[in-house]
């Protein structure tokens, strides 16, 4: 009789979890959320959202918003000239930060500009003149407190290498100097348009990864063509690339080499070199490197001047054109075939320019914690080279070795190159004549201290150990740059660079899902491996868009996933795959042709006997399925809000249970 009463109260509890199981599970499937389809926007919603976040991204009018039109007014000018905004503000204290800052830039700019004028294969005073009126443009009308502006080495080697390709700098000095003017001018209307039309964002395709490569190659380049003024060497090839300048250096060994020259310059930049091992051990003496240039320039123009050196054949200065820039309006070419050279090397050049300037912007930006707007940057660089072209002046930007002193001495705002420029003014003006016995040796020495801080080894191996194909790109840009030339090196830069889009647009990577034990998490089983699959469901991760580039490659990389899945099953004796789940969290976007790759993905499973399931669409997505009917083909009832919903769904385990749990029940 208790042995009935026992299992009568076993039976009810059995029932009773049957039942509560039972509605726990109906309770699930009844609340499962379903994806949600976003409201139809019209064409022009569309389109008008499209390019908000393509040119405007940053909401430049937002401050406009529910302005009167005076006030709005003032916005605008403070927008194009951001020096009346914070000019406002701007104290005593401040423009102490600055004129320390400012006059230790000079100290290092009038040396560097003189040496990297030389680079351009233009006259000394051109170096000078590229660092009076742009920085004075740019400090009205860029957003950046600590860059510092002026001609730079790499940009000085670029344009001179490419307009020597057109013209000899010796003999056609005119038309050389013309094409210089042109090539700036247009330079500045490159960078300019890129600002005003917001696409800045176009030199983002030249990767970290090939800067780097490109900027020590570069360095490398430069450092070599040097060998002229540092070794005394009057017949030099003028080709850049390592083998030819190094045939060059050997076969003047005998009778090309000037010892004392030799000495000078050797002497100077051990000199320079401990310099700046000195600021880079102790930051306090950041000035030291600031102006060992100049107390080089300074030490070797007296020793040259009071034991006439240049009678022994040491190669000097001579002479610096004295006074300001003068106007170089007429001399651009706006006809002829000049025309068309100048515009493709401004184009290339002023790209290069704009990329380091951006890179320098961004860094110091970020080491001060404050903002500044890409696209304004390139207004004002665009305007300063404009402006430049037009008073003689070659291509300026952001150097990095200013930058960093301007940053290190204190600056505070832009007016330290207010500063810098007044002194560059002062030296134009009275101490030109002073640089007349200045050693040409001196000024390759300053030139390889300088550029010897690009080579960025550090950068390099973290490259190499972050990703592989990134340092394929460091390593064929720095290659293509000191074996063959400057252009070259940065054609493949800009190659690799694309290939690698191109490679992870058109091959994107996917990944076989598992459950990670006592979760409804499911994630790459390569990363985790302890995720288990799910018996009879294939569980694929697409982490891409679908475009037409990838379609056909995302097809077949699932049904290949499908293949091995079902060989490996048949092997282990396991039970067939008979839903195939897409996981497509990643899948932010997908066209015609990623639909059209779908439904031939579920005429093939369909074949197999595989239910093909979705599992959380974005509403980009989730809109164009349902546009296209692919939905109603597959069945809203087989697209899912999670990973773990769809796989609820496929596995019949709650009904399996309610049916053990009645037969028990009859038995009983």
């Amino acid at each position: 009789m208790s042995h009935s009463k026992n299992e009568e109260v076993e039976t009810k509890e059995m029932d009773f979890k049957s039942m509560s199981s039972s509605r726990r599970y109906v309770h699930s499937a009844r609340y499962l959320h379903k994806v949600g389809v976003p409201p139809k926007q019209n064409l022009f919603q569309e389109f008008k959202a499209t390019v908000r976040e393509t040119f405007l991204a940053d909401d430049p009018l937002r401050p406009f918003k529910d302005q009167p039109r005076s006030r709005k007014f003032v916005l605008a000018t403070q927008a194009i000239f951001p020096i009346l905004e914070w000019g406002r503000s701007y104290s005593w204290g401040k423009f102490r930060g600055d004129l320390i800052a400012g006059l230790t830039i000079a100290s290092l700019c009038i040396p560097q500009d003189i040496g990297y004028a030389k680079l351009a294969y233009l006259d000394p005073q051109y170096g000078l003149y590229s660092s009076f009126v742009p920085p004075l443009i740019y400090a009205v009308m860029g957003s950046s407190r600590d860059i510092a502006i002026g001609p730079v080495a790499v940009v000085s080697l670029l344009l001179g290498t490419m307009l020597s390709d057109e013209l000899d700098p010796v003999q056609n000095k005119p038309e050389y100097l013309r094409l210089a003017f042109t090539a700036t001018f247009f330079a500045g209307v490159t960078q300019a348009t890129l600002g005003f039309l917001r696409l800045g964002f176009l030199i983002e395709f030249l990767s970290h990864a090939a800067i780097v490569g490109f900027m020590g190659g570069a360095a490398v380049t430069i450092a070599l063509q040097q060998l002229k003024g540092l070794l005394g060497i009057k017949n030099f090839t003028k080709d850049t690339d390592i083998i030819s300048v190094m045939k060059s250096v050997w076969s003047n060994v005998e009778h090309g080499w000037n010892w004392q020259t030799i000495v000078i310059g050797v002497s100077f930049l051990s000199f320079l070199l401990f310099a700046k091992y000195i600021g880079k051990r102790n930051k306090k003496f950041f000035w030291v490197p600031a102006i060992a240039p100049l107390i080089s320039v300074v030490l070797s123009t007296f020793f040259v001047f009071i034991t006439h050196a240049e009678k022994q054949g040491v190669v000097i200065v001579k002479h610096i054109e004295k006074g300001i820039n003068p106007s170089s309006v007429n001399q651009i070419y706006f006809t002829g075939e000049y025309l068309v050279k100048g515009m493709r090397i401004g184009v290339i050049a002023g790209m290069i320019a704009l990329t380091e300037a951006a890179a320098i912007g961004r860094t110091f930006a970020a080491m001060k914690d404050y903002q500044i707007d890409g696209n304004k940057e390139m207004v004002a660089l665009g305007t300063m080279n404009i402006v430049g072209s037009m008073t003689s002046c070659y291509i300026a930007t952001g150097s990095f070795s200013r930058s960093a002193v301007n940053f290190m001495a204190g600056c505070e705002t832009a007016v330290s190159n207010i500063v810098m420029s007044c002194v560059v003014f002062l030296t134009l003006e009275f101490i030109t004549p002073l640089f007349k016995y200045t050693p040409n040796a001196i000024l390759a020495a300053i030139i390889i201290s300088a550029v010897a801080g690009l080579l960025d080894f550090e950068a390099a191996i973290l490259i190499w150990k972050i990703d592989k194909f990134d340092f394929l790109a460091c390593m064929g840009a720095f290659l293509g740059t000191v074996f063959s030339s400057v252009e070259i090196g940065l054609l493949i830069a800009v190659i690799i660079s694309f290939a690698k889009i191109l490679l992870q647009v058109t091959r994107p990577r996917t990944a076989i899902l598992g459950k990670l034990p006592g979760t409804t998490v499911y994630r790459n089983i390569q990363q985790y491996p302890e995720a288990t699959k799910v018996p009879g469901i294939l569980i694929i991760r697409v982490d891409s868009a679908i475009y037409f580039s990838n379609s056909s490659y995302v097809r077949e990389r699932i049904l290949r996933w499908l293949m091995d899945e079902e060989e490996q099953v048949k092997a282990e004796c396991q039970s067939t795959i008979q839903f195939l789940i897409i996981e497509m969290s990643p899948v932010t976007d997908i066209d015609t042709s990623g639909i059209h790759a779908l439904e031939e993905l579920h005429g093939s499973l369909q074949k197999k006997n595989i239910q093909l399931i979705l599992a959380n669409p974005g509403p980009v997505v989730i809109e164009k399925l349902h546009a296209s009917n692919f939905a109603n083909l597959i069945g809203d009832d087989k697209i899912f809000l999670t990973v773990a919903d769809a796989v609820s769904s496929c596995s019949p385990k709650p009904v399996q249970e309610q049916g053990e749990l009645s037969s028990r029940r009859d038995h009983a």
